[in-house]
């Protein structure tokens, strides 16, 4: 039996929509998703799904469990908003200041409820279960550490993991599907450089902190062109600096702090030995010294070869060949890849670029949007998935 799961996604357009608005509306940071966990866990206890809340603090996980014996699909939803200010002006703009949904995850939680609103009445037809993990705190790279902690890959295991992420750079209709790497590991570094500080009149008696930091950030951007092998990709940005208060002061110290992101392990781990031997050599020879302190947030996101390879030939008869794109990438990050690290799964990127806006806004922008016919699209395809490894034809 083939299940049309375009016409049911679509039927529930409106429905869609206005969740996600509700959700856009109320937005809640890390581990602050008490609403929006309320929401989920009311939606799928109602659906008859057994639900445990609490999972990683304000996590929500539920099980679809099947009619007959098979394999657990482990479908993955982040439900935390940005601390930003909306400059949007529209109805469902959010209502609490300081806080919006600007990378898409209202999008998200609700396509997810959307999926298992469309399998639950399936289940006869399942072979296996389907693991529902709404997530919090994906944007500080905490939530999904925090709920694997909590047992969220236990009882049961995940044989396979899938999810999207709403990508408004891409058009809509559009569907990233590459194999390997396709969102990079994050980290982030924090860096003080100290010297001895003095008159500004009289640098010869002081160690200037402020030039020996300025060495190290042009340096820092050699490890990329220089010691890192061209075909791999990496990024290091050091995006703040703080030195002094006073104009003819010269400081104590130099803080610095910033974020490189990365597709391999190794080459996170050679970008901290590189960073550290050139942060301690240049301070040394300038007189200075430099302490640097490293936190690793979040491992690359890794497609598994096979998975796409099956999820590209289902995803093909629903948006058709055209629209599948092999390519896609980013050095973006995301959690997500805690649930794929050991579990063969895909995370593809979903097109949702608003064509209707006046000037385009990317992810983390105050002015962030998405076409919302996104909605049913990715309930349709993320529902496809999770068929096309549980459901019989019977």
């Amino acid at each position: 039996m083939t299940i049309d799961f375009k016409t049911q996604a679509q039927a529930m357009r409106d429905e869609l929509i206005a969740r996600r608005r509700d959700l856009h509306q109320h937005p809640e940071i890390a581990f602050e998703e008490v609403r929006t966990a309320g929401i989920v866990a009311r939606e799928l206890t109602q659906l008859g799904l057994e639900v445990q809340t609490g999972v990683g603090k304000t996590g929500v996980v539920a099980i679809l469990e099947g009619a007959h014996d098979g394999p657990t699909v482990l479908l993955r939803a982040d439900m935390d908003a940005l601390p930003i200010l909306e400059e949007n002006q529209t109805d469902y703009a959010s209502q609490t200041p300081g806080k919006m949904h600007a990378c898409g995850h209202d999008g998200h939680t609700t396509i997810a409820l959307g999926v298992a609103k469309l399998l639950t009445p399936l289940r006869d037809q399942i072979a296996g279960r389907v693991k529902f993990v709404f997530q919090p705190a994906e944007e500080v790279g905490k939530g999904a550490l925090a709920m694997v902690a909590d047992g969220a890959m236990l009882t049961p295991r995940p044989d396979v993991s899938v999810g999207l992420h709403l990508w408004n750079s891409l058009p809509f209709g559009m569907v990233g599907v590459a194999d390997g790497p396709v969102m990079s590991g994050a980290s982030i570094f924090a860096l003080r450089v100290t010297g001895k500080g003095g008159h500004a009149a009289s640098p010869q008696h002081n160690v200037d902190p402020v030039v020996c930091a300025a060495q190290i950030v042009l340096a820092f951007q050699t490890i990329i062109t220089r010691n890192l092998d061209p075909l791999d990709n990496a990024v290091i940005s050091v995006t703040t600096l703080r030195a002094g208060e006073a104009y003819n002061v010269i400081p104590q110290f130099v803080d610095m702090r910033g974020t490189f992101r990365y597709f391999k392990l190794e080459v996170r781990d050679l970008i901290v030995q590189r960073m550290t031997a050139i942060a301690e050599s240049i301070a040394a020879a300038m007189g200075c010294t430099a302490e640097l302190n490293v936190e690793h947030l979040t491992k690359p996101v890794i497609n598994h070869p096979e998975v796409s390879a099956r999820l590209r030939q289902t995803f093909a008869p629903l948006v058709g060949e055209k629209a599948l794109d092999p390519t896609v990438r980013t050095m973006g990050s995301e959690d997500v890849s805690e649930f794929m690290d050991d579990v063969p799964g895909m995370y593809f990127m979903l097109g949702a670029k608003d064509e209707t806006a006046d000037a385009y806004y990317g992810h983390h922008h105050p002015r962030f949007s998405f076409d919302e016919n996104a909605l049913p699209l990715g309930v349709e395809l993320l529902s496809a998935a999770v068929a096309a490894y549980v459901l019989t034809d019977g």
